[in-house]
């Protein structure tokens, strides 16, 4: 059983201490957060008697000594809370966005290896269902390969609170989840970025909300996004709808269950090629899902086996620096070169 430290018990802390507590593989040995009473509150919630609760980072984890942190921080503490577990051993889970620039970013995943201690971000958009089978059925060459890839995004939640009042609010909080399942499902390399943002009249946020962006991501392979966080009226899922077009064929996701697939026939009726439906298989038994609890027992494995998870640092700093390019992008008004990222 890995021991574990959770630092940041604000309102995200709920989502992961929910998964923990379905987990029979991560015990809760501590809690952390600039408000002990805070940190007590989510103790009582979650039935976690006699955890060791502080304000201070280092002092629990000398207490406890855990496996493990569990990183649930605001942004821009994760680089000290990183430097904190890994002078304690321990390895690191953390929410998104691994860190709030990319200087941060490189000197957390180089912390890590340094360390010798396995460093994952809750990527949690990977572990659903219809993601994983996406990228399997590409992988098939069912319809050739992918050449374009568009996604929508339009939701318009009411937050309150920080996210109103923050600057990129979209492509910094949110966009990261659609860029990272656009580059796992067609396995792109980003390469360039040409980003827009405005702002809404009717948009209650500060600065961001709505951007639009196109992606290069290598061997030919285009993706767009269009979101809007103050779009009201047919909204989109929280996992955006999409569309995918192949050498031979097209994919199409709603976002919910509504998985569809055409491919091209060797004979045309006038100007069009005819099409014909493509079955998309079930979910594999080897793909791993499951939101949150899925990316945590991925990461208990890994450090259990020694192995990688998929959602390891030096992998999401690509899809980190996709988010970080289009901001440079839609704040200089130039197309933006993304360095390639070592892993």
């Amino acid at each position: 059983m890995m021991h574990v430290v959770l630092v940041g018990c604000g309102a995200m802390s709920k989502t992961w201490l929910e998964a923990i507590s379905q987990s029979p593989a991560v015990k809760i040995v501590g809690l952390v957060d600039l408000d002990a009473d805070r940190a007590r509150q989510r103790a009582r919630e979650y039935d976690l008697a006699g955890v060791a609760i502080g304000t201070d980072l280092d002092v629990v984890l000398s207490q406890t000594r855990p496996d493990a942190v569990f990183d649930v921080v605001v942004p821009s503490a994760r680089r000290a809370v990183a430097n904190s577990a890994f002078a304690h051993g321990c390895h690191l889970l953390t929410e998104k966005p691994l860190a709030d620039s990319p200087d941060n970013a490189r000197a957390i995943i180089d912390d890590a290896r340094r360390a010798r201690r396995i460093h994952a971000v809750v990527q949690n958009r990977r572990y659903v269902a219809n993601v994983r089978r996406i990228r399997r059925f590409l992988g098939s060459g069912a319809i050739g390969a992918a050449t374009s890839i568009h996604a929508d995004f339009f939701i318009a939640p009411h937050f309150g609170g920080f996210r109103e009042g923050m600057r990129h609010v979209l492509l910094l909080d949110m966009a990261i989840h659609t860029f990272d399942a656009a580059r796992y499902m067609v396995d792109g390399e980003p390469t360039e970025v040409y980003c827009r943002e405005w702002e809404p009249a009717n948009s209650w946020y500060r600065q961001g909300s709505s951007a639009s962006a196109t992606f290069e991501l290598g061997q030919g392979k285009m993706f767009t996004y269009r979101g809007s966080w103050c779009a009201d009226g047919f909204r989109t899922s929280w996992e955006g709808s999409w569309r995918i077009v192949g050498e031979r064929g097209s994919l199409t996701w709603d976002g919910h269950d509504e998985l569809k697939a055409e491919a091209v026939l060797p004979e045309r009726e006038g100007l069009l090629d005819k099409v014909v439906p493509v079955a998309v298989p079930p979910l594999d038994p080897a793909d791993r899902i499951g939101g949150h609890l899925g990316v945590m027992e991925d990461f208990v494995r890994a450090v259990e086996t020694g192995t990688e998870p998929e959602t390891r640092g030096a992998d999401n700093i690509k899809s980190l620096a996709m988010v970080f390019a289009a901001i440079e992008s839609a704040e200089t008004g130039r197309r933006i070169e993304i360095p390639r990222q070592e892993g």
